[in-house]
């Protein structure tokens, strides 16, 4: 009971930390705007429409979702290659 009220106030104390932290406005700038976008400034290439513009509204959640689909698909399909079962177990029965 001693361990579960300790867990308990350590989630109460990270959850109002997180509160407290995420109150702020705290803007940063992701590596295309501060490192590329610096760089192609300097070579003399100005910024370019993408080939593809995903984002609008929801689209870049929707590819997520697809890439999440597709590879859990996969990971599930592969899953006895990926994580071979343990051969000193395979084939043994326990008569007790």
């Amino acid at each position: 009971m001693k361990k579960l009220m300790i867990v308990l106030a350590l989630i109460v104390v990270f959850v109002i930390g997180a509160a407290l932290l995420s109150s702020h406005k705290a803007e940063w700038s992701g590596v295309d705007d501060s490192v590329v976008k610096k760089f192609a400034e300097q070579a003399g290439r100005p910024p370019s429409e993408p080939y593809i513009n995903i984002a609008q509204g929801d689209m870049e959640l929707f590819f997520f979702l697809l890439a999440g689909i597709v590879g859990g698909f996969t990971a599930g399909y592969y899953y006895r290659e990926l994580f071979p079962p343990n051969q000193k177990l395979v084939g043994h029965s326990t008569n007790v």
